[in-house]
């Protein structure tokens, strides 16, 4: 006789086999796993091997790679100390910056090598997102599905084929890696070096990025389903529900302390991109908060006008929208509460959603998007799971339900790979980039000035100078497009309107090094030295790592005559940056001519000058009538005087530096060192 008692079994309720016992049920089909596992690196491929040809974009990867002096120069433990003490775009994510100096280790500035670690670290992301769901749930066929979806529906793009967010590939190794470690903790709860590897893992991804500091709260979802690990009381018995959480919490206080450390670290290293409430008041973050979580729906199901740079609304968003979206996801979250003795996953899988979405959701404002496809990197996971394992119960009665759900699957999967390529292409250069942004999204400035800059760095003023002013159209206190401005009048040899433009961005953006920089630069031009000074000055204060704005200080300290710190000040240079050419060539000049003998040097002159025509391939006529006067300066007037005679018959050597080198040979004839 069957108890009466006993409670009936409820579809979606079985609790799964967790850690070593399901590893041990599903071990029979290795075969199968392999598979899959090779299945899910040719679809990564498929829409991802395209990116070995594309280029860096002007969209960050100059500031985190190209342009980074302590990147660049590849692994070193100086750098290594540097990326763990100096935030990188505001974000403190310093694995992220050494696996960068890693990849410049042994590809350089090759943009191969970087797309590639980003391809690969996906493709293990996507191989360890299978076999865990596998491991916990059991289910071979659903979980090598959210795998699938994970590796190549197109918001994976942004993550994958943008340079500069290596911290979502890498980041989700570690996530994955810390679940699979914490289901084996789950298998032994008494084995705390299990729960040592889970805090450690923990630790690294949160160094990768610090968006993982909601995996806490992602472990006890799993911990209700699949993992089994407290069940719903029967009757009224809440504080047996609390009885059974209430250890579950306190196992996890360790990672959340990690995670509230993350977070105080991240807000104190983004202090000067996270909005005022002035900027945007709370009801207005609530609002886009709302709106956004029901476009990231949105773009799950209908994945059509990505871009890389979503804007807010101008004037706000209608209030109709913003109720209609609360009220979606109001009943969202019911739904899932009201199902989660029939469909537990459900609920685990839409909360995954929503918690992990919680740091960049916007409550607080970091920067000026109002959401981003990045951001759906991991919470993508779980409304996977949700949507995978409903369809596979709603279908529960039908005949054929593999076949009518296998041929949905593969149809799906398909079309998420087709519009993957599509949407990857995109990132082929910054003009095609910006140039669908702008398509898919209206009026943007971000999108205006960054494709104003890729025409300025080709020299195409004209087109360059009018996308840069649509910029400041849309957004007039942009202190970036007002930097670029600048640069183009100063191209064109307005120098008066170039100071202008290069002032309003100091004075928009105060920390702004590059602005000063420029700033600096024009008011060389225009003769104003001392305001040059004060300027180059103040930019090497904002960055004192960058030998570009030491050698400029240098250059124009030298224009007032104040050689001793121009000498420090290009040394600081080439310490920073050693193959700094420009740097290399200047101090050589100096310390050979100088008319301070405490300052000249003939032989660390002639060191450096070699230095610098080795870098230049020996064809710079600069770097040659540098090498000729270290080497006068050295006593060796028949060296100087060839060196002296292969910069003149450069061709680029014209006028009236001629006519100043054929003095400088005269002088060599003569057995005469030359003096400035």
């Amino acid at each position: 006789m069957k108890s009466a008692s006993r409670r009936p079994k409820q579809p979606g309720t079985k609790k799964p086999a967790g850690g070593v016992e399901a590893a041990r049920r599903l071990a029979g089909n290795p075969a199968g796993v392999g598979s899959v596992c090779v299945f899910l690196v040719v679809l990564v491929w498929v829409v991802f091997g395209q990116t070995l040809g594309f280029e860096f974009v002007n969209y960050d990867d100059p500031m985190n790679v190209t342009e980074n002096p302590m990147v660049v120069k590849g692994l070193s433990w100086r750098g290594c100390v540097w990326a763990f003490t100096h935030p990188q775009v505001g974000h403190w994510d310093p694995l992220t910056t050494i696996s960068h100096m890693a990849v410049c280790q042994f590809s350089g500035l090759d943009p191969a090598g970087h797309h590639l670690t980003n391809v690969v670290l996906h493709a293990v992301s996507a191989i360890l997102l299978f076999l865990l769901l596998r491991q916990m749930t059991g289910a071979h066929w659903r979980s090598a599905l959210v795998a699938a979806v994970f590796a190549v529906h197109p918001l994976r793009v942004e993550s994958v084929a943008w340079i500069t967010e290596r911290k979502d590939v890498l980041s989700g190794v570690f996530f994955l890696l810390t679940l699979w470690a914490y289901v084996g903790y789950v298998a032994r709860p008494g084995a705390w070096g299990r729960y040592a590897a889970v805090v450690v893992l923990f630790a690294l991804g949160l160094m990768c990025k610090a968006m993982l500091v909601t995996l806490p709260a992602v472990l006890l979802l799993l911990d209700r389903w699949p993992l089994g690990r407290f069940a719903e009381p029967l009757g009224d018995a809440a504080s047996g529900r609390r009885a059974r959480m209430w250890p579950l919490i306190r196992e996890k206080l360790p990672l959340f302390a990690l995670s509230a450390g993350a977070c105080a670290v991240q807000l104190f290293s983004a202090q000067e991109m996270i909005a005022t409430v002035e900027q945007w008041p709370l009801s207005w973050r609530l609002g886009n908060a709302a709106v956004s979580y029901v476009a990231y729906l949105g773009d799950t199901f209908h994945p059509a006008g990505l871009a890389v740079y979503y804007p807010h609304a101008k004037g706000g968003l209608p209030g109709g929208e913003i109720a209609a979206a609360v009220l979606l996801l109001v009943f969202a979250t019911a739904g899932a509460w009201a199902a989660r003795r029939r469909h537990p996953y459900f609920l685990t899988g839409w909360l995954w959603f929503v918690g992990m979405l919680v740091p960049v959701i916007g409550l607080v404002q970091s920067g000026t998007l109002a959401r981003a496809d990045r951001y759906m990197y991991l919470p993508h996971i779980g409304l996977s799971v949700a949507v995978v394992w409903l369809a596979w119960d709603l279908c529960a009665g039908l005949r054929w339900r593999r076949g009518i759900l296998g041929a949905v699957a593969v149809a799906a999967v398909a079309g998420m790979v087709w519009q993957a390529r599509i949407q990857a292409s995109f990132w082929k250069d910054s003009r095609v980039l910006w140039t669908h942004t702008l398509a898919a999204t209206g009026p943007n400035d971000i999108a205006e000035n960054n494709l104003g800059q890729f025409y300025l760095e080709r020299g195409l003023i004209n087109q360059a100078e009018g996308h840069i002013r649509r910029a400041l159209e849309i957004a007039p206190r942009y202190a970036t497009a007002h930097a670029n401005l600048g640069m183009c009048l100063f191209a064109k040899g307005d120098v008066a309107q170039a100071i202008a433009q290069f002032q309003e961005a100091v004075s928009i953006r105060p920390g702004f090094a590059e602005a000063h920089g420029n700033l600096g630069a024009a008011f060389v031009q225009a003769g104003r030295i001392d305001e040059a000074v004060a300027h180059f000055a103040k930019a090497v204060e904002i960055a004192p790592d960058l030998a570009a704005l030491e050698n400029n200080l240098a250059g124009a300290l030298l224009l007032r005559g104040r050689v001793a710190e121009a000498v420090s000040h290009y040394e600081m240079a080439i310490a920073l940056a050693p193959q700094e050419v420009g740097a290399l060539r200047n101090l050589a000049w100096v310390r050979a001519t100088t008319a301070d003998g405490a300052l000249r040097d003939g032989t660390r002159a002639l060191a450096l000058a070699q230095r610098a025509n080795e870098l230049t391939g020996g064809g710079d006529p600069l770097v040659l009538l540098t090498v000729a006067a270290a080497y006068a300066e050295t006593g060796r007037f028949g060296e100087a005087l060839a060196a002296a005679e292969r910069a003149v018959k450069s061709p680029r050597m014209k006028g009236a530096a001629v006519e100043r080198a054929r003095q400088q040979m005269e002088g060599y004839r003569e057995g005469r060192a030359w003096r400035e």
